[in-house]
């Protein structure tokens, strides 16, 4: 069987075609970021209008690439939530025009369960039960995965997601949108411990996060300042707060691995692609003498590849959109079951 996916959730528009024998045969993607980085943040309105242009196009490209016509996919699959509601709603209204032209069902995926699966894109990847850390500019969680679909919520951030303080934290440095790869990069060139900032909940019984203080304090340092920061200075507060924000995620998914017994650990969503944090977590699973699995760097950030996975499976598993078209742009994973069961009674 083939699917297609449209991913449409935010800045970026992705379209792939996933088969359940060969794997991805295509994946095809356009950012928005350039646009955007005009205003220093995602524009809604604009987000959904450059869909609307690209969405199409990209959707020819990706059948000529797999050498692929209509009548050879077997389902069109879309992001129906988390995300952005008009840039959701382009994305849902074109995957179901063209299933409904093609006499193909649509089938409704959840973003973060895209990116949840998205190391399953690999050939090396994790088996069930594994724990994972979902790490973005929206969403900060750790989950432990019992099964496909099994999802338990064992901690997520109070406040703002690691992503979002990256970008915020990049602003009140002066670094241009996105600014959280950025941040990374300047924090290469740091000095290690001339600045050590807060860790938030660190300590906590719990699993839960909280990086909006983190960030307070990287304010307040730059405050003291003022005019006069000179770019090392600039270099080391990066460093200082991505220590402090890799510390926290360390600590946590270090509890939580070993409150569950689970020697395995996904890392994914934006944040993923972090270097530091990538080296840190695989320390961490080196001494637990466990594994940590990412997706490929351009699986980390929003794309179609992973929504055609995860579509895949639902698709399998019987799921099937009713005759409207709905879009949530706030679906929690801990609310996933009830939205799919609604599809498969309503077919």
């Amino acid at each position: 069987m083939k699917v297609l996916s449209v991913e449409s959730s935010c800045d970026e528009t992705g379209v792939a075609i996933y088969d359940s024998e060969q794997g991805l045969l295509t994946n095809q993607l356009y950012s928005q970021i350039k646009m955007h980085a005009e205003y220093g943040g995602v524009v809604p309105e604009l987000a959904s209008r450059d869909h609307i242009r690209k969405a199409i196009p990209l959707i020819k490209e990706a059948l000529r690439d797999a050498s692929l016509k209509s009548d050879d996919i077997d389902a069109v699959v879309y992001t129906a939530g988390p995300g952005l509601v008009g840039a959701l709603m382009v994305g849902a209204t074109i995957a179901r025009t063209l299933a409904y032209a093609w006499n193909k069902p649509a089938v409704p995926v959840n973003h973060m369960e895209g990116h949840l699966l998205a190391p399953m894109l690999e050939d090396d990847r994790p088996e069930y039960p594994f724990l994972a850390l979902l790490v973005s500019g929206g969403h900060t969680m750790i989950v432990k995965v019992n099964a496909f679909g099994s999802y338990e919520i064992m901690g997520e951030s109070v406040d703002d997601a690691a992503g979002e303080a990256f970008d915020k934290t990049a602003k009140l440095l002066g670094i241009p949108y996105p600014g959280g790869a950025l941040l990374s990069a300047l924090a290469t060139k740091g000095t290690k411990d001339r600045f050590r900032f807060p860790r938030p909940m660190i300590n906590h019984q719990g699993y839960n996060f909280s990086f909006s203080g983190l960030k307070t304090a990287v304010s307040l340092a730059i405050k003291e300042f003022g005019d006069n920061i000179d770019e090392q200075t600039r270099a080391d507060l990066a460093l200082a707060f991505e220590d402090a924000v890799v510390d926290i995620l360390k600590a946590k998914c270090t509890k939580a691995l070993k409150d569950t017994g689970l020697n395995q650990l996904v890392i994914a969503g934006g944040v993923s692609a972090n270097k530091h944090l990538r080296a840190a977590m695989k320390q961490m699973m080196d001494e637990l003498k466990g594994r940590v699995f990412y997706p490929r760097i351009e699986f980390c950030t929003d794309n179609g590849a992973m929504i055609a996975y995860a579509g895949m499976q639902r698709f399998r598993s019987g799921v099937k959109a009713d005759s409207q078209i709905n879009v949530y742009p706030r679906w929690p994973l801990s609310s996933i079951d009830e939205m799919y069961a609604r599809c498969k009674s309503e077919k």
